[in-house]
């Protein structure tokens, strides 16, 4: 018993047994992960393909999409696996290391999100030096940061987990997030604090220089003209409604640890659901379609499709 968790799974009602449900969640599960990684992986692939789509705003978002397939690939395999199973277990190890991948990449898409709000603050409000400030080396940068900062700053937590103390085998949950936490016998005051900064660097911080961005960019774009507030706002929009979705999922992401006793079982399953259902497929739908560039190529590979 000591080398695994007893994964308690919870089911929309909170009573309905999932070996009673368990090929058609697998089914669901299944055809979701696979839209995931279709959908994504076909904006990167435009984006890689067409030359007039290596710039930076565009490689972020390929970058984006990517991280959103890596994010998902930390939960769905487990998932499939467990639904086909008759007892959800996961060793503890391998239940840390969900933990770290799960969160280290949460963090990337901050980190994403806030390297593409500079990219747009640069290109609208600093167009002359554009060329300049985000060359290929500036950019190669950014993205080496969003994947290297996140993944050693939440190893720590993870390895330090690693040696604690179990007094519960049982995981109130459908994959290892924050509620890992829960297992342990004492919490430290220093492990707390060291989470905290952890939530400072790779969100709060990322977040609010994004609002920062948006809002420079707003003010400059307010006193310009319609065609210049037209086009900041047909590239910025999607950048702000995927970082308000993903805040907010987030935010009770690092809540429910505290609240997880006053949620019930049915809001706590559609929440942790949302964050890796929804969100990875929320991503290509902003960017495929409303970014123009993007679309029209989108519409060109499904012609090309279709008349073969």
């Amino acid at each position: 018993m000591d080398d695994e968790l007893n994964v308690t799974y919870i089911t929309l009602g909170g009573h309905v047994e999932v070996e009673k449900y368990r090929y058609i969640y697998f089914f669901i599960m299944f055809i979701v992960y696979l839209l995931i990684i279709c959908s994504n992986s076909t904006i990167v692939y435009i984006i890689l393909v067409y030359q007039n789509l290596h710039e930076p705003m565009y490689i972020f978002i390929a970058a984006l999409l990517a991280n959103s397939v890596l994010f998902s690939s930390a939960v769905y395999p487990k998932l499939l696996m467990d639904f086909l199973s008759e007892k959800q277990t996961i060793s503890y190890s391998a239940c840390l290391f969900q933990f770290h991948t799960f969160y280290s990449l949460g963090g990337s898409e901050f980190l994403l999100l806030a390297a593409m709000s500079y990219d747009r603050y640069v290109s609208i409000c600093k167009p002359l030096q554009y060329h300049t400030i985000m060359r290929k080396t500036t950019v190669s940068v950014f993205l080496g940061l969003a994947w290297i900062l996140p993944a050693s700053q939440v190893a720590v937590p993870a390895g330090l987990s690693a040696d604690k103390k179990l007094c519960r085998f049982i995981l109130k949950g459908v994959f290892c997030n924050n509620t890992v936490y829960k297992l342990q016998c004492v919490i430290s005051r220093a492990q707390i604090i060291h989470d905290m900064v952890i939530l400072l660097n790779i969100a709060l911080v990322p977040m609010l220089f994004i609002l920062f961005t948006y809002t420079r960019i707003f003010i400059i774009t307010y006193r310009s003209s319609r065609e210049v507030r037209k086009k900041a706002a047909q590239t910025c929009l999607p950048h702000l409604i995927v970082l308000i979705n993903f805040s907010c999922l987030c935010a009770y992401d690092v809540i429910i640890v505290q609240l997880e006793s006053d949620f019930p079982k049915t809001v706590n399953l559609i929440m942790s659901l949302q964050i890796v259902m929804y969100h990875p497929l929320f991503n290509p739908i902003m960017y495929g379609l409303n970014m123009k560039e993007i679309s029209k190529h989108l519409k060109k590979l499904f012609c090309q499709a279709k008349c073969m």
